[in-house]
């Protein structure tokens, strides 16, 4: 997959209602240049999906679209079945619509959790202690995310975390957190954002909501009960969810408070 053919993909994502950030695809290309792959039809782009090789152990699956007119012909199953070959041995993740979980199951997936998106406008308070994060704080703030997540994933995160025009990283002092948001299509997504407690979870989030006064939307695994008590007692409502689903043996996510970078790379 080419820079162009990933902006067009990201396009017919858009379409299909997920909402992607303004500036995703050279973050995301970045993550593994080698595990992005399209299907051709008479030279035309029929289908997308991305295997992003993480790391030596561990790989996430993703960006799975099929177009309208080409569905249920085998082209998106034979792109998939490729990208699988691309993550090797390695442990695969993947988000995944809980109405497909009996598909992944075939392909050797097994349910872990579910994530839900939350979405709603907070009120805003400005913390002077936050800051934007720079290339020095690279290192612990890819340390932290693994911690919580169980995997690493440092390729996609240093592209992830430059600061670009229309998404910016935060961190707390002391390096007791981070959180990074992106402008979108439709309000501001945040992901991920890694904190040992919801109090400080709460203020990042605060301090998001006063920088760009708009809607925000977070991805938060089921299991982190704090956030999401959180989420729902600002009005954030739930709104769209998705199986977290792998195939091999799922890592064990650290006692953190945390929400997903990106369901399309984990």
């Amino acid at each position: 997959m080419t820079t162009e053919d990933l902006q067009t993909f990201l396009g017919w994502a858009r379409e299909e209602g997920w909402n992607p950030g303004s500036d995703d695809a050279a973050a995301f290309l970045a993550a593994d240049p080698q595990g992005f792959f399209v299907g051709e039809v008479d030279n035309a782009l029929v289908a997308a999906v991305s295997a992003v090789n993480h790391s030596d152990a561990f790989a996430f699956l993703g960006l799975y679209l099929c177009h309208p007119a080409f569905r249920g012909q085998g082209y998106g199953y034979a792109l998939w079945q490729h990208a699988l070959a691309h993550a090797e041995d390695r442990v695969v993740g993947l988000d995944g619509v809980p109405d497909q979980q009996d598909n992944y199951r075939k392909s050797g997936f097994a349910l872990m959790d579910q994530t839900w998106r939350y979405e709603g406008e907070i009120s805003g308070a400005p913390d002077p202690y936050i800051k934007p994060a720079t290339q020095d704080d690279t290192g612990w703030v890819v340390d932290l995310d693994a911690n919580a997540t169980g995997y690493e994933k440092p390729e996609f995160l240093a592209a992830w975390l430059t600061q670009a025009p229309s998404r910016r990283t935060l961190v707390l002092p002391n390096r007791r957190g981070f959180a990074t948001y992106r402008r979108c299509d439709v309000g501001y997504k945040v992901g991920p954002l890694v904190t040992s407690n919801v109090e400080d979870a709460a203020a990042l989030l605060r301090h998001i909501a006063a920088d760009v006064k708009d809607r925000l939307m977070i991805d938060v695994p089921e299991s982190c009960t704090t956030l999401t008590d959180f989420c729902k007692a600002q009005g954030m409502a739930p709104s769209f969810n998705t199986a977290r689903m792998y195939r091999g043996p799922a890592p064990l996510p650290g006692s953190t408070c945390y929400a997903v970078a990106t369901l399309e790379l984990g």
